[in-house]
């Protein structure tokens, strides 16, 4: 729940209103929670019946091995998983950072100062870098966090449970201000049209989506812990499904609770781009009134950061073990399969952490959009794929968990990412970094299994 909630529907809550025009859409956050329950079921069958630290790594070797016979293929995809892992695990560590610097610059408004920013060209595409204060912050957050990991694994139990608690305060304080203080009929007060469907309907819908899949996405993470988890077979089933409902419903409630305060037009509307970012805060300003108000906005806006870095804490968490688990395989570079002596992968959680430091640099829509587009091609499709593949070529595998009404949930999650990949405009841009990805790395593992060869026959 820590890597679900985040700081993502925080700063994307006028972004999904804004794909649809009034509160249907809302409608994202329930058709984005029924598509990830669809990908989650994929995830808690394979997770259960391979409960290994590296999730997908072994997940994908394990599938296209069996399906190739050489087991060329199955090690491929899984080093290209890997490869992409350490673009895209950056990427959504610093989407935290960047989320996290923004709520604190409506605290301390000296850090919204323009920075200094720079766009670069890509063909038709172009990309925007920009550096100031907010920057700093951003990779300060990284910087603490990569030294709150630097000891072991059962040491951070009780740090995770006080930053839960911290999150499940703010949610609770956001549903309690807007059932005290907000009017339901306000919530639901839809435009004219709101369900009329039409092109322009699908296709906000497909947007509002797409924002609620990036808020939805690491009910999953458990499995890259797999092999530190207390009877696996059980637990990473229950805690990705039962994440998936629980952080459903939270977001639902948490959009009424703000539009009932706040009429819907005044969040798509705001021009004030801090405050339209910083929408909890401006939530709690309404609802106190002046006098309390401003204060208590503060407030909110600190426990949204808190909640951001307790995301961006356990993603680094989570995502450091899977490098370690691919080069423990000799499937990746040896370094990253290094332990420190406290028993923690330390040159996979620095390199993680340094990746994420240059991502900051980037604005927050261009590292949201980038992280969607590769997770989706390079990993969650293989998967869908891939557990199909699995059920014929190893029926006698142990499954302690199997995918309820088998196959459609895995048809569905392929139909649902589908339509949300193609209907952004943009899409081509991310396309293509996918598409350089997949090169480089192809280039890479070919280089380095003719290197292993030549060692072989030299010895």
């Amino acid at each position: 729940m820590l890597d679900m909630i985040g700081v993502g529907p925080f700063i994307t809550l006028p972004l999904l209103l804004s794909a649809m025009g009034g509160p249907q859409a809302m409608l994202g956050w329930i058709f984005g929670a029924l598509l990830a329950v669809c990908d989650g079921l994929v995830w808690a069958e394979l997770g259960a019946a391979m409960p290994q630290a590296g999730g997908s790594y072994y997940f994908l070797r394990t599938i296209y091995s069996g399906v190739s016979g050489s087991g060329r293929a199955g090690r491929f995809l899984a080093f290209l998983f890997i490869f992409q892992l350490i673009v895209s695990a950056p990427l959504s560590v610093a989407s935290g950072c960047i989320g996290l610097s923004q709520y604190a610059a409506f605290i301390w408004p000296s850090l919204a100062r323009a920075p200094a920013a720079h766009t670069i060209q890509l063909g038709p595409y172009t990309v925007g870098v920009s550096a100031g204060l907010q920057t700093l912050l951003a990779i300060a957050v990284v910087v603490v966090a990569m030294v709150l990991l630097y000891r072991r694994l059962a040491s951070l139990r009780i740090v995770a449970a006080v930053m839960w608690c911290a999150v499940m305060g703010l949610m609770a304080w956001i549903f309690l201000t807007g059932l005290l203080r907000g009017h339901l009929a306000q919530a639901l007060a839809l435009p004219a049209g709101a369900f009329s469907l039409t092109p322009g309907f699908f296709q906000g819908l497909a947007s509002a989506m797409l924002i609620a899949t990036y808020d939805y996405w690491g009910y999953y993470n458990i499995t890259f812990l797999g092999g530190e988890v207390k009877d696996a077979a059980r637990t990473v089933p229950r805690a990705i499904l039962i994440s998936i409902v629980a952080v459903g419903a939270m977001y639902l409630a948490m959009t009424i609770a703000v539009l009932s305060v706040i009429p819907w037009q005044q969040v798509v509307g705001a021009q004030d781009i801090t405050s339209r970012r910083a929408v909890i805060a401006v939530f709690m300003q309404h609802a106190y009134g002046a006098q309390t108000g401003p204060l208590l906005g503060k407030v909110a806006a600190a426990l949204v950061m808190i909640t951001a870095f307790a995301s961006v804490f356990s993603l680094l968490l989570g995502y450091s073990r899977i490098p370690y688990a691919a080069a423990r395989d000799n499937n990746f570079f040896r370094a990253f399969g290094r332990l420190h002596r406290d028993g923690f992968p330390h040159i996979s959680l620095l390199f993680l952490g340094a990746a994420a430091i240059g991502c900051c640099f980037f604005s927050l829509s261009d590292v949201i959009a980038a992280l969607v587009i590769i997770r989706i091609l390079l990993q969650f499709l293989m998967q869908h794929v891939g557990v199909i593949l699995l059920r014929r070529s190893q029926p006698r595998l142990q499954r302690p968990f199997r995918i309820w009404l088998y196959p459609l949930p895995p048809m569905l999650a392929i139909a649902g990412f589908g339509y949300i990949l193609l209907a952004r405009p943009n899409f081509a841009r991310e396309l293509l970094l996918a598409a350089a990805i997949i090169l480089l790395a192809t280039l890479t593992f070919f280089l380095r299994t003719r290197n292993f060869r030549a060692e072989n026959v030299s010895h």
